[in-house]
Formats: C-alpha cells, structure tokens, sequence
C-alpha cells in the first residue's frame, strides 16, 4: 500500500472553546471529553512544537489549518510563535496557513498579521443579518452578524485573501438568491455552502429541526449555480465567483482530486490534532474510540498510514444502495460519512 503524504492538518488549538454558542455547533459537544473552562484547553507551546516539527519531518510542506472551538481565541502571540516555529522546522520550505474564523475577534491587527503572512481566511457569514442571527448568537443570546459583516468589510480592505462561510439551514435553503448576492455585494469571490446535517440529540433517528432536507438543498445548488453561470465572463471563459462544490465537480470532471474531501472515494486523507495534541481522522468523528494516537508518544505520518486510519476511510464505501446504484455516484462517492 502506498504512503499517504500529509497533506493538511487540521488543527484545534481551543478544542470547543468558543466565544458564540451557534445552535448547529457539531464541535461544542467536544466538552463531554475535554471538560473544563478554556484556560484548560489551549494549546501548549510544548505541543505546539512538537506538531510543527513533526509536521516538517519527511513530509512535503503541509497546510496547516486553524480552527476550533474559534482559534483566534488563543490570541496573536500564540499564532507569531507558531510561524517562528513553522519557518524555523521548514527549513526554507513553503509555510500553508488556514485559519478559519467566526470574525469577532477580528481588528486591525489582526487583519494586518493575516495579510503579511499570507493566511487564508474562512469566515463564517451565513447571509443577511436575519438569516445569520438565527442562529448564530453568543452565549447571552445576542446575534453576531453586526461583529461579522464588519470583519468581512476590515478584511477586504486591508486585501486578506478571505472565503465566505455559509451553511445552509432549514430556513436559508429557501434563499439562494437572497444568500449569494448579500456575499457578492460584499465583496466574496470565493464562497462555500455548507449543508446543517445534524443528528437531533433526543431522537437520533432523525434529524434536528434546522438540518437541511436534502431535496431542498439540491433545488438550493441549483439556483446557487444558475446564478454563478451568470458571472461567468464566457469571453475570456473565467469565472467571477469561485464557489468550492462547482470547482470540486469541475476537478472531478478533470480527473483531477476535489478540494472538497467529501467527494474523494475514501476518507482519512488528513489528521485533526487537539489541543492537548490527541490526534483523530476527521473533525466530525473526534470520539474517543477513533482516536489515533497523540502526538507526544506517536508520529503523525505513522498515524496517518496507520490501519485504524485505513479502516475510517474504508468506511465510505458502506453505502445503502441508493447510492451504489446512483448514476452520479462517480462524482461524489456517497458523499460526508457524518451526513448518513
């Protein structure tokens, strides 16, 4: 079997901690196994440089990516010491940050950091501020969108390279056009939809109230797509707004590997890392059962070939038939485990 290269690390520096208590939050229900208040869940510079250094060691340069629980949360010395850290380990090498961001903490400064070192930021914004309150509120129950969209507008003028967001609700699959020209009015060329597909916590046999029907969010890509098409400069065959699904379906096309890892043919082709350097095959399925090792007594390369790590990404070829006999099954391989 061939050596997987690790390519991304996802990596959970706050494990849940977070300043916003979204209602379709999959990640807070991370304190059942890392208990505690923040202070107890940050990461470490002991575990720090242990990621970092085995991150460089017989790898390719990988992409590190920032998230939590809300990372920026660990504040912007912890982030100056990990790149001290990362160019120290690379050794004149590629240095590939991510980090993605719920925009409150945002300011100046940080907006400066971000552009000078040349992070990519996804920003949660779910729309207008009616969609995106619904749901995304701190813990005193005020709506964030306000903190948000002035981040969105700070980001884009100091020119950080920032993507938009979006999940995609019960109620906000019913406003494609409404979602995508509120973020193209902003300034997003780059955009992600994510579909809410989460297990309802008293009847596991269903779904909670504001997932997405899955009939709805198909009509939803759809009119999201006749839209794109449309800011296409079919001149110069160059589109305006890049849109990660649609470019993930072009690559496939190609024959080329989707940026969408929901759409490979198996699972396991990157490590989450927590905070106290527990590492686990997807962020979907940190359970203490699948966890892979830590980094203080294992390596990460040798976590990422393990046969734990080949079983979990085994699994997505247990599929109902449904989808084995689908006649687009080709495209997205039965699509994320979380949502079967």
């Amino acid at each position: 079997m061939p050596i997987k290269n690790l390519n991304t690390i996802l990596i959970k520096p706050t494990s849940w901690g977070c300043n916003l208590r979204c209602d379709y939050c999959f990640y807070l229900e991370k304190e059942e196994y890392y208990p505690g208040t923040l202070p107890e869940h940050r990461m470490s510079e002991e575990t720090l440089e242990e990621l970092v250094k085995q991150a460089y060691e017989r790898n390719d340069p990988p992409l590190f990516a920032w998230q939590g629980g809300e990372p920026t949360m660990m504040g912007l010395p912890f982030f100056r010491r990990a790149l001290e850290l990362q160019r120290h380990y690379a050794e004149g090498r590629p240095v590939q940050n991510t980090i993605q961001t719920n925009g409150i903490l945002i300011d100046e400064e940080w907006a400066n950091f971000l552009r000078i070192n040349k992070f990519l930021v996804g920003l949660s914004l779910d729309g207008k501020k009616t969609i995106h309150d619904a749901h995304r509120q701190d813990a005193s129950g005020e709506g964030s969108w306000l903190k948000v969209q002035k981040a969105a507008r700070l980001l884009m003028r100091k020119k950080v390279d920032v993507n938009a967001l979006a999940t995609v609700n019960a109620e906000s699959v019913h406003k494609p056009e409404e979602t995508y020209r509120f973020l193209k009015a902003l300034g997003f060329t780059f955009m992600q939809f994510i579909p809410i597909v989460e297990t309802d916590p008293e009847d596991t046999s269903k779904a909670t109230n504001w997932s997405v029907d899955p009939e709805d969010y198909g009509r939803f890509l759809c009119r999201i797509f006749d839209l794109w098409v449309k800011d296409i400069d079919m001149e110069q065959l160059k589109a305006k707004i890049s849109i990660r699904y649609f470019d993930s379906l072009l690559h496939t096309y190609l024959g080329k590997t989707p940026s969408d890892c929901t759409m490979v043919p198996e699972c396991g082709v990157y490590l989450v890392v927590e905070h106290n350097g527990d590492v686990f095959p997807c962020d979907f399925f940190v359970k203490p059962e699948l966890k892979l090792g830590n980094i203080h007594s294992g390596n990460l390369r040798t976590m990422l070939n393990s046969k734990k790590q080949t079983n979990f990404g085994r699994m997505k070829y247990d599929m109902v038939d449904m989808c084995r006999t689908c006649p687009w099954l080709n495209l997205c391989h039965g699509g994320c485990l979380k949502d079967r």
